[in-house]
């Protein structure tokens, strides 16, 4: 069955993938002016940023896996920033909070995303730092067509803005009104904001010189001083309903910078999947992988019943290893090589059986058996769903008619240069905006626990284990692929069920990511209130009566999404005969590839 929307891209010049086509657009208009993947990804990622301000924002993160021609392997450039040095859980407990809140300034850690654009631009690209910003100053000075999905968030948080959060209203209700979806919208704060940035960045003579400036002035000039004041003047009310004050200061900005580090890989069926490291949640697909490859799924339909619940039972087992074992492994010790050996995945594949699992298992590592016995005390405690104001997941509240997640964005050059990036945070529902910046932080905070001695437990200076993972791929005959989505909790769920039909079943990128999707919820939520739904399987219309029917007598919990609503799946591919492809989804018609 063949459910292709639309054609797949193919060319020889350049290849951009993102979830706005404006974001694409920009990225190939750079590629044309004679920058590189990493010139264009960052322009894209900087228009994503104005352009879906309820998905991302510039006061966010990001999580960038790059591949520079002529390197052997891939890297990861860390954009996730830490928590601040007051924030502890004795703090936290002293608020009066069991949980981080999902929404406000006590969520907040360190704007990571800038300073990785940064580092990429400076020690990678080769365009002038204004070259690159001014198409995002664009759209925020003179307007971009407003979302619909903006607008609904908007819409939903207005009242709540006028009376809390003023700075927000201010800048999301212009004239006091809800803006429209499809007519333009400006964010001249931002645009004044960048325009600093940009005027001290040329201070200095040299493109170096100027990306150092620009990075100096975000992170120990007016930007860090704005951050810090909000913090420490603004009581504001969070998700728990109740108001408090920020713990990030200047300093703490100050003392942060992006990081490259080594990307991660297995080897699965002739080919090489890389993710970055543990502090996301990226190692769970590899781990995944492995287990599939024990399952033998080589020849099964991929819309039949057996594929369905053969992922979800395989994810339903890494997701748990995930909440039990991941996290900032500078400040735990990860035990990923046995989480990724072949013997440990066979192992986890002989806890597969033919019915639904309802049961948290995640596995038995020496020494680390208080961390799995917490994970399932802590996934088995009855949690409220109510998410409070602007909290909760970001991510599938758009089967509730909101449309909310994160963005992506994959290109590729003609060089042979490849960039996967998943920018998320700063939510303009989530937090409220900084006055002098036009934008809010980002609520990242949340998904560390208020308990002492987990690889994920909040502490001074470390990454939370986040959600955003990016994915870079190497097929048997050479060929390189760049793949991502938003979701949450769901994006290397959607990634396994795209790359294992790409892998086994023959379809090109814009097919494997048209074809029906599914996720479960049988997993701790990485988001306030952190709760779980055991047996939980959300399945995409596509399916045939036969497929659900067989399914529910295997004892999943099903949900039924509307049509084409589940994932934004991206991706770009450097052929290994010279031939680039991008493709990007149709659902929530925002996404968009462009190559020639």
């Amino acid at each position: 069955m063949n459910f292709t929307t639309r054609p797949l891209i193919q060319g020889t010049f350049g290849a951009v993938a993102s979830t706005h086509w404006l974001a694409s657009a920009v990225g190939m208009k750079l590629l044309e002016a004679g920058g590189n993947a990493f010139d264009a990804a960052a322009g894209a990622g900087f228009v994503l940023s104005v352009v879906e301000p309820h998905l991302n924002g510039p006061l966010g993160e990001v999580p960038v896996l790059i591949w520079p021609a002529g390197e052997e392997t891939p890297s990861v450039i860390c954009g996730q920033g830490t928590a601040p040095s007051k924030a502890t859980i004795a703090h936290y407990r002293g608020e009066g909070l069991t949980l981080v809140p999902g929404s406000g300034l006590l969520a907040t850690v360190v704007p990571g995303a800038f300073g990785a654009w940064i580092l990429m631009l400076r020690d990678y690209g080769v365009l002038p730092f204004r070259k690159v910003m001014e198409p995002a100053i664009h759209y925020a000075r003179h307007g971009h067509p407003l979302l619909s999905a903006a607008s609904t968030q908007i819409a939903l948080h207005a009242d709540f803005f006028r009376r809390e959060w003023p700075s927000s209203a201010r800048v999301w209700t212009p004239n006091g009104s809800v803006p429209e979806a499809g007519r333009l919208f400006c964010n001249p704060a931002l645009a004044n904001f960048w325009s600093r940035l940009l005027d001290e960045a040329e201070t200095e003579r040299s493109r170096i010189g100027q990306l150092e400036a620009a990075r100096l002035a975000f992170y120990e000039g007016p930007a860090a001083e704005a951050v810090d004041a909000y913090a420490r003047n603004a009581c504001v009310m969070d998700g728990t309903g109740e108001r408090r004050r920020g713990v990030i200061s200047a300093d703490d900005l100050a003392g942060w910078q992006a990081t490259v580090e080594p990307a991660i890989s297995i080897g699965y069926s002739g080919w090489t999947v890389w993710k970055p490291g543990p502090w996301t949640q990226g190692p769970s697909l590899l781990q995944s992988l492995r287990t599939a490859d024990a399952r033998m799924l080589l020849d099964i339909d991929h819309l039949g019943d057996r594929f369905v619940h053969e992922v979800t039972e395989i994810l339903k087992l890494s997701l748990a290893d995930r909440e039990a074992f991941y996290g900032d492994p500078e400040h735990s010790d990860i035990p990923l090589r046995e989480l990724l050996s072949t013997d440990y995945g066979i192992g986890r594949a002989k806890l597969i059986s033919e019915s639904a699992s309802y049961e948290f298992r995640p596995g038995s590592v020496s020494g680390l058996e208080p961390q799995a016995s917490s994970f399932v005390r802590r996934v088995s405690e009855r949690r409220d769903a109510s998410t409070g104001i602007g909290g909760g997941e970001p991510t599938m509240i758009h089967l509730e008619n909101r449309d909310t997640d994160t963005v992506h964005v994959d290109v590729i050059d003609r060089w042979g240069n490849i960039v996967s990036a998943t920018p998320s945070g700063g939510w303009l529902q989530s937090s409220p905006v900084v006055p002098e910046l036009g934008v809010p932080l980002n609520t990242r905070a949340q998904m560390f626990w208020l308990e002492p001695g987990l690889p994920s437990s909040l502490a001074p200076g470390r990454r939370p284990r986040t959600t955003l993972s990016p994915s870079m791929a190497v097929r048997p005959d050479g060929g390189r692929l760049a793949f991502g989505t938003p979701g949450g909790d769901q994006q290397d769920q959607w990634q396994l069920i795209f790359l294992l039909r790409l892998i086994h079943h023959g379809l090109n990128l814009q097919e494997a990511i048209d074809a029906p999707l599914f996720h479960t919820a049988h997993l701790q939520s990485s988001f306030y209130p952190r709760a779980a739904h055991p047996g939980h399987l959300l399945l995409e219309s596509g399916f045939s009566s036969g497929v659900i029917k067989a399914l529910r007598d295997r004892g999943h919990d099903l949900e039924y999404s509307k049509p084409w609503s589940i994932g934004r799946l991206t991706a770009a591919e450097h052929g290994a005969d010279g031939i680039l492809a991008a493709a990007a989804t149709p659902r929530l018609m925002q996404a968009y590839a462009i190559g020639r």
